[in-house]
């Protein structure tokens, strides 16, 4: 068989590159390559959302990249309410505690920390990089508690430096604020205490994971019918969580959330 004969071969066997391919339907910027990016910010999609998460302890019912897959998911969600942003890739590495000794999530198996200045550093240069590639409007969306303060910091710092030019850096506190305290308003209205929403895989938290990816939370560990405590790592109790409740949170963080981020905008 000739060279041109194997090539022909090949084509009708594996396809050949198509010179016309559409850039692939997604928001996320890991799945475009460098051309199709440019050309979507060229285009206007001129909105860079950074998920933030962590990787940690949950306790006995919820995997340890809860955060990491939420906030993704989540992102994805908002970006296309808003249609002219794209997703970054999640910061999996956060402040979680001291390591020596080992005190908050640091004292279970699986959770990982960054010191504070790192974190600082690594979203300071990521956004430095979305800032070089075009993007405007820059949007911290922090699953987690524990590193808020750290957002705004960064936030201030670069909207300072940046004040005479149009790019912009939101910490979108009203993303945390929406999956925390908003969300547990809404489980109170419905009859639940406080005890059992909880602060860290309880009740808000479990039913959050079981809409966003039910893979996740361990429900034969829910089942059990026997009480969480702290010891287990487990602020509430996540017994009576379920998707439908978990809906309600994700519906209403998404809103708040891209109408805190067109609000910031128009300023």
């Amino acid at each position: 068989m000739t060279p041109r004969s194997m090539l022909v071969l090949s084509c009708l066997l594996f396809g050949a590159p198509s010179a016309g391919a559409q850039t692939p339907d997604t928001v996320f910027l890991e799945d475009l390559t460098s051309p199709e990016l440019s050309a979507l910010v060229r285009a206007g999609k001129t909105t860079i959302l950074l998920p933030i998460g962590g990787t940690e302890q949950n306790g006995p019912a919820i995997a340890l990249g809860k955060h990491n897959v939420r906030v993704r998911m989540l992102s994805r969600k908002i970006a296309m309410a808003l249609g002219d942003a794209l997703v970054a890739p999640v910061i999996a590495y956060v402040p979680e505690g001291g390591i020596d000794p080992p005190v908050a999530h640091m004292r279970f198996s699986g959770t990982i920390t960054v010191p504070d200045e790192v974190f600082e550093k690594t979203l300071e240069y990521a956004a430095r990089s979305f800032k070089l590639h075009g993007f405007t409007t820059i949007v911290f969306l922090g699953d987690h508690g524990g590193y808020q303060d750290d957002e705004k910091r960064v936030a201030d710092r670069l909207n300072r430096e940046w004040a005479k030019t149009p790019v912009r850096v939101q910490a979108m506190g009203e993303y945390y604020a929406a999956s925390s305290s908003g969300y547990a308003e809404t489980l109170r209205r419905r009859g639940f205490g406080a005890a059992e929403i909880g602060t860290h895989a309880g009740l808000a938290d479990t039913s959050l994971m079981l809409a966003v990816d039910p893979a996740l939370v361990r429900l034969d560990a829910l089942r059990t019918g026997t009480p969480f405590s702290p010891e287990q790592g487990v602020y509430g109790d996540p017994r009576r969580a379920s998707a439908d409740l978990g809906q309600l949170g994700v519906e209403a963080i998404i809103a708040r959330t891209v109408a805190a981020i067109r609000k910031a905008e128009q300023r």
